[in-house]
């Protein structure tokens, strides 16, 4: 079973590297208002596609949580940061409730990972619960369409719409 997780791992990782060398994440990245000192979620980041591009944008003084329910990808984001000397990169393993405070973040990134989410509106309650008042969360998914991304993110009054880009979406933080 291990073995199998971990070739599965293995995949997805050489899939992201093919799909970031057709589409930088750079590129992405470019339409996503962030800035230097920024405190930012990559909420499942998978294998780190965003970390360095994300590091470059936020700076060293900024702080990037990359957190993912596979500890495979937290190992593999840790140990990119590391080579990178990235030292404002933390790993965060977690499949429930985020192990950082309220209000702590100014952005939130996900990702093609929402389409898989057993219960989307716990995880936008929760990235509610840790973005700043003026935080945002970016969005993308090409799994789904525009219209069903729309209403799932909007939903439960935790966020309106904002702001589409060619590739993502951004959402600010309503007032609870």
């Amino acid at each position: 079973m291990k073995l199998l997780r971990v070739m599965r791992f293995a995949l997805l990782c050489a899939a992201f590297a093919l799909r970031d060398a057709l589409r930088p994440r750079e590129v992405v990245l470019q339409e996503v208002p962030l800035r230097e000192g920024m405190t930012v979620l990559d909420f499942g980041c998978g294998p780190g596609g965003y970390l360095e591009p994300l590091a470059r944008r936020v700076g060293t003084a900024g702080t990037i949580y990359a957190l993912d329910a596979d500890p495979l990808a937290v190992r593999r984001v840790e140990r990119l940061a590391r080579r990178g000397g990235l030292e404002n990169v933390h790993g965060l393993l977690s499949d429930g409730p985020t192990p950082l405070a309220d209000g702590s973040l100014d952005a939130v990134l996900i990702y093609d990972v929402f389409h898989m989410l057993p219960d989307p509106q716990s995880v936008l309650r929760e990235m509610h619960r840790l973005l700043r008042p003026a935080g945002f969360l970016s969005f993308s998914d090409h799994h789904m369409r525009e219209k069903k991304i729309a209403a799932d993110m909007t939903a439960g009054g935790w966020f309106v719409l904002s702001g589409r880009g060619k590739y993502t979406y951004t959402f600010d933080r309503a007032e609870a």
